[in-house]
């Protein structure tokens, strides 16, 4: 079976309101990865129902994603873009994988200690075992490389340990059926850009997030020009002036974030724009960002709402980039399936 050199996967929930924080820290990345590997992206809605999902939100929200994806110049015809639910090898492995996992690997897992916080009991399973599912859907394509943020390398690392012990448990297996040692290679993290981690537009120590009560914590991909100069504004600051080099940004998370973000979205160096602006107040460095943020924002929004408008060429594409990729994944889950011992029907042989 022919294999890439280089293969991409990464993901991003349909959860509603997408946000600076997953521009900046996933779908940027993506876009750039697009000229050196070959992508796969996917609106994981599997993932999304962990916790529970109105049927019509879940809807629109997987195609918002897509929707933001392309207007952010994601390429679904180079590349592939797709929904998770569309391609039942990434449920098939989840479960294979399930039986590879350690009950004591998930236990250690710091994200479902966060999510499901003191109603432990009550979490789903899917909230707990969903890093395997993260699993599943990074093997299922024997993926290279993983664009993930700090607070995603822990699962990175368990489908590393994952794929490592699947080769190891079933090594006579592999080779007896003439596959690589490294059936499922384990996959390399990317970990790249100036912002991988927005953080809140009021509190520079917490992750900006669609779930804050404060609106004014985010800047939303659909916010119009208006709102995205007042939210910057508005940000939250000290009452120091901004330092002139990069170390100065130190104990200070509002500053901090702020000129990452003015970096992320410029193409800058923060050090360039504390050169530029240090010494001065930050109503300076706002206005110029504000300026910055609505020149490259306003445009992937009124995409995004120009393409929802038809969601049956969104419902195409996701469908077209779902028959692809499980061209890709249907072959190596059947290879793990004969590796595991399972006894395929005639036809399937």
């Amino acid at each position: 079976m022919a294999e890439a050199k280089s293969r991409v996967f990464s993901g991003v929930q349909p959860t509603g309101n997408l946000h600076l924080g997953n521009y900046l820290g996933a779908i940027t990345r993506f876009v750039e990865l697009q000229d050196t590997h070959d992508c796969l992206y996917c609106v994981v809605d599997l993932h999304a129902v962990t916790v529970w999902q109105d049927p019509d939100e879940l809807t629109r929200n997987t195609r918002e994603v897509t929707a933001a994806f392309l207007a952010s110049g994601i390429d679904a015809e180079t590349h592939i873009v797709f929904n998770q639910s569309q391609v039942p090898a990434h449920a098939e492995l989840a479960w294979l994988l399930n039986c590879v996992a350690r009950i004591g690997w998930l236990n250690r897992m710091t994200q479902f200690k966060e999510k499901a916080g003191k109603n432990r009991e009550n979490a789903s399973v899917g909230l707990f075992a969903y890093p395997v599912l993260m699993a599943a859907d990074i093997l299922a394509y024997r993926s290279t490389h993983v664009p993930v943020g700090e607070d995603q390398k822990q699962h990175l690392e368990l489908s590393r340990d994952i794929a490592q012990k699947f080769n190891t448990d079933f090594a006579r297996a592999i080779a007896r059926a003439g596959h690589e040692a490294e059936f499922f290679p384990p996959p390399e993290p990317l970990i790249m850009g100036p912002a991988t981690r927005v953080m809140s537009l009021r509190d520079g120590t917490r992750k900006m997030s669609k779930s804050d009560p404060s609106d004014l914590s985010r800047i939303n991909l659909s916010d119009d020009a208006d709102t995205i100069a007042k939210k910057i504004r508005r940000a939250k600051t000290d009452p120091n002036a901004l330092p002139s080099e990069v170390e100065g940004l130190a104990a200070r998370p509002e500053a901090s974030n702020l000129v990452g973000i003015f970096a992320a979205l410029s193409g800058r160096s923060a050090g360039d724009i504390l050169k530029q602006f240090g010494g001065g107040p930050f109503s300076r460095l706002k206005d110029a960002l504000a300026d910055v943020a609505v020149d490259v924002l306003t445009p992937i929004g009124a995409e995004t709402a120009r393409l929802m408008d038809d969601p049956d060429h969104i419902d195409r594409i996701l469908s077209r980039g779902a028959a692809r990729a499980s061209a890709i994944a249907t072959p190596i889950l059947e290879a793990t399936r004969d590796v595991m011992g399972f006894v395929r029907a005639p036809h399937r042989r």
